[in-house]
């Protein structure tokens, strides 16, 4: 039973899932999100607030003036894509507190949430809970 409770608590020490993001951004909450992906993906669609660093270009240099003290939540298109993988990967390495985002943008869509871009898609906007 103990393994089974540590696995999850694990588990959830990494990932997160949209509706989670969703809540912690509503309650503003010290929650930095990256967008691992390309910029050109970037362009078209992101979530509402997330900053672009793909995982190919993170670096000592690229990450020098983020925050160390915030929780950041990496994401990616979704199943298909490990960028956010390599992003958490490659943030941890530099120390960063962070959790990946499970399902990326399309589950962020399919749970109804609003996107950001030239291809945006309409849903749920966060408001902050200032």
């Amino acid at each position: 039973m103990n393994a089974q409770l540590d696995y999850y608590q694990e588990k959830l020490a990494y990932e997160m899932d949209p509706s989670d993001l969703f809540d912690a951004l509503t309650k503003n909450e010290k929650i930095v999100v990256i967008d691992a992906r390309k910029d050109f993906a970037f362009e078209k669609e992101h979530i509402p607030g997330a900053i672009n660093i793909p995982h190919r270009e993170m670096s000592e240099d690229s990450l020098k003036n983020l925050d160390r003290s915030a929780q950041y939540v990496c994401y990616c298109d979704g199943i298909g894509c490990n960028a956010s993988t390599k992003g958490s990967l490659n943030m941890t390495k530099h120390g960063f507190k962070v959790k990946e985002l499970i399902g990326g943008i399309e589950w962020w869509k399919m749970d109804g949430y609003a996107t950001e871009g030239t291809k945006s898609s309409t849903g749920l906007e966060i408001k902050c809970a200032c």
